[in-house]
Formats: structure tokens, C-alpha cells, sequence
């Protein structure tokens, strides 16, 4: 893929930008928030950098909810009881399976 030397960032960045999905919300919903007495670019820029604080603010707070339940699942005690946990659901559904008509 041409992209893959971007890294992570790079990809990402391509993927929102030349989604054709992103353009068509843009071009419905921005019309809306703009009026036609006022210069449209200062409007236009106000609202890129309002939907750019916004969506930093979310991806922060889900970087953090990330973070703090990587912590709590990288333990040796979650590992054993999500082992135990689908062990059990597997010879449930085995005897399940046995006994069934």
C-alpha cells in the first residue's frame, strides 16, 4: 500500500480526509451554521477549529478510558479469571450440546 510509510497517524489522517462520507456531512451541515451577510471563510475557519477542539477533547477522554482499562485488563488475575470464565462457557455449551435432542 502506498500510504503504509505514513505510520499510524499518516493512514488515519488519509482515511478521514479522502472519506467521501466526511465530504457529504460537511457539505450538508456546514450551509447551515453560516450566514450569507457575514464573510463565509472567518465563519468556515471558526467551525474547523471548534470541530478540531471538540473531537482533540474527545479522543483525550477516550484515550484515557483506554488507558485505565488497559491497566486494569493487563494483569495476571484478569488473564485467569477471562481463562476460567471461557472455560466454563465452553463446557457449558459442550454438555449443552450433549444433551440435546
Amino acid at each position: 500500500m502506498p500510504w503504509a510509510r505514513l505510520g499510524g497517524f499518516g493512514q488515519g489522517l488519509c482515511s478521514n480526509v479522502l472519506n467521501p462520507k466526511a465530504a457529504s456531512v460537511y457539505l450538508t451541515l456546514v450551509p447551515q451554521f453560516l450566514t450569507s451577510s457575514r464573510p463565509i471563510a472567518p465563519q468556515i475557519a471558526t467551525l474547523a477549529i471548534v470541530h478540531v477542539a471538540m473531537v482533540l477533547v474527545w479522543l483525550l477522554i477516550w484515550t484515557s478510558v483506554v488507558a485505565a482499562a488497559h491497566a486494569a485488563i493487563d494483569t495476571p488475575r484478569f488473564r485467569r479469571g477471562t481463562s476460567r470464565l471461557a472455560g466454563a462457557v465452553l463446557v457449558a455449551l459442550g454438555v449443552r450440546t450433549a444433551t440435546a435432542n
